[in-house]
């Protein structure tokens, strides 16, 4: 015995020295591991579908490709469907997961799924080119998303997005649509009867002939895509439905669609609320599947109707919004906090409304709930667990009264994510996804996302942009908030000073904020590009030497 202990010790020496003596062989194999490679097509070149999406997997080491701007779809450019399908293939080759936006495959973006002029059967085909991609990368994790179109309650509430009938006859259009559901699903009143009648005569038939038109094609598609799913061509599909409410088009063919799905599974398909955040949830999902990771999710609202909250702009109870994104993303919720790689916790409204961040009341001064609500995340951060807020009491902006609370108390950069923007579904889902693969950041990493958040969602969306809206009269040239023509420049420059005056009363010093830049790629106020940099280190070689 004492022999084999003897031998095994000689053993173990020599390959301390063997290894001691290699620490560049080690470091070179080291370096030749394989960094894995997603390709990313977003379904438009805005901020946060396209740049600061792909950022939060960049944090993780992962090699994010995403095509240029100028062939994603904008405003004013529908997108070019055909080139994105050349730049896929181009680009597969050592590629190890895919994301995809169907609508941008399809139809050239999101805005182009509303907007475009392709027949039925050229979109159709560019669907079928799916099922070919997959037979010539069958290794490939593909993963993709697209939108059941939506259905704004006017024609302001399209933002342009619209065919341009939309913006005379959209209430009309959108209230035709709630009938039709409610008809379809528990039938009308006999008022409600004669409204319906009322308003096919009022909206021009060809307006309404080309608007359901669009969507028949729209709604194939889907189908078509449903049906790939089930031939095992995408790992994962997702249809969101886009801005939407408990009766509406958007709605009704939603609950068709998912009928058409439903022998998949949550597991392999889902129609769910929201658009804008989903592919932030099928990249997460897609490292989740790299990694072979559950991530466990905890869900804690403020008190109140909670989970019960129908929020603005979507069709369902927000917790069940909650839940479907948790699957989408490939975690699993869980009842109790203490083994949760994520504790979400969701700021709601004790009353079950959510309000708009540009409202007045959204002013810094304590709700119903704020502090009980903040009292719930100090708890939580005490304890050591990851939180993260879904901030969506406000659309469109964050809760400056809660933003406020968590400032004083010290707690913004003690989160593990953040969300507070557009729609409270892209919240939820933005901050599920940042939330699930935040354990496997750095602090660093981290902090970098929070401080996008906290620049975009509280400093720019729940205040900024609303005290510049109002001023936008008194600078001189051609603009309005929805397009800013000559005044961008001016509005850009009184943002920066703005954004940087916040900073300073709001945030810690960071050195990334000693310089501020804001853009507005889309014309336009509702979303913003920020840019911040720190100073540039001095060269001491630049100054001649002191000769004394």
């Amino acid at each position: 015995m004492r022999k084999q202990i003897v031998a095994l010790a000689a053993v173990l020496c020599t390959l301390a020295v063997t290894l001691t003596g290699m620490p560049e062989a080690a470091a070179h194999h080291k370096n030749e591991q394989k960094v894995e490679k997603i390709l990313y097509i977003p379904h438009d070149n805005r901020p946060i579908s396209d740049k600061q999406t792909a950022e939060v997997i960049s944090k993780l080491g992962y090699e994010v490709v995403v095509p240029p701007d100028n062939m994603l779809g904008s405003r004013t450019d529908l997108g070019h469907p055909d080139e994105l399908w050349d730049w896929l293939k181009q680009n597969a080759q050592d590629a190890d997961a895919a994301v995809i936006s169907s609508d941008s495959m399809l139809y050239g973006s999101l805005v182009g799924s509303r907007k475009h002029e392709y027949s039925k059967k050229e979109v159709l085909e560019r669907a079928d080119r799916f099922q070919s991609f997959r037979k010539e990368h069958p290794k490939m994790e593909l993963y993709v998303f697209g939108s059941i179109m939506r259905t704004p309650r006017s024609g302001e509430a399209s933002g342009h997005e619209e065919p341009g009938y939309y913006r005379n006859y959209g209430a009309d259009i959108f209230r035709y649509t709630v009938l039709k559901d409610k008809e379809e699903m528990e039938g009308l009143t006999r008022r409600e009867k004669k409204e319906y009648d009322f308003l096919q005569r009022l909206i021009p038939k060809a307006s309404l002939s080309d608007w359901m038109g669009r969507r028949e094609k729209n709604f194939a598609a889907n189908e078509k895509m449903i049906q790939l799913t089930r031939g095992n061509t995408f790992n994962y599909f997702v249809l969101g439905r886009d801005d939407n409410a408990p009766y509406s088009q958007t709605h009704l063919e939603s609950r068709h669609l998912a009928a058409e799905g439903k022998d998949l599974g949550k597991t392999r398909f889902q129609a769910m609320a929201g658009i804008d955040e989903i592919g932030m949830l099928m990249l997460t999902r897609a490292v989740n599947d790299m990694r072979r990771d559950v991530p466990f999710v905890y869900v804690r609202y403020n008190w109140g109707k909670g989970e019960f909250t129908i929020p603005s702009y979507s069709d369902e109870k927000i917790g069940d919004s909650i839940a479907s994104a948790i699957t989408a993303a490939g975690g699993m919720q869980v009842k109790s906090p203490e083994k949760a790689d994520l504790v979400l916790t969701v700021n709601t409204n004790p009353n079950g409304k959510t309000y708009e961040a540009n409202d007045r009341a959204n002013d810094g001064t304590p709700r119903e709930g704020t502090k009980y609500f903040a009292d719930i995340v100090s708890d939580y951060v005490s304890k050591g667990y990851p939180v993260g807020i879904a901030d969506i009491a406000y659309a469109n902006g964050s809760d400056n009264a809660l933003m406020d609370e968590l400032r004083d108390r010290g707690l913004l950069f003690k989160l593990r994510a953040y969300a507070g923007w557009n729609t409270p579904t892209n919240s939820t889902g933005f901050v599920i996804g940042e939330g699930m693969l935040a354990k496997h950041m750095k602090d660093e990493a981290v902090d970098d996302l929070l401080l996008t958040r906290y620049l975009d969602d509280w400093a720019y969306q729940a205040n900024v942009r609303n005290t510049i809206a109002r001023q936008l009269t008194w600078l001189r040239g051609d603009g309005v908030y929805g397009s800013l023509d000559s005044k961008m420049d001016a509005v850009a420059t009184r943002s920066e000073r703005m954004l940087t005056r916040f900073v300073e009363d709001n945030l810690p010093p960071i050195d990334s904020l000693a310089h501020i830049e804001v853009r507005f790629p889309w014309n336009r106020m509702f979303e913003s590009d920020i840019i911040h940099t720190a100073d540039e280190p001095v060269d001491i070689a630049y100054f001649p030497k002191n000769r004394n």
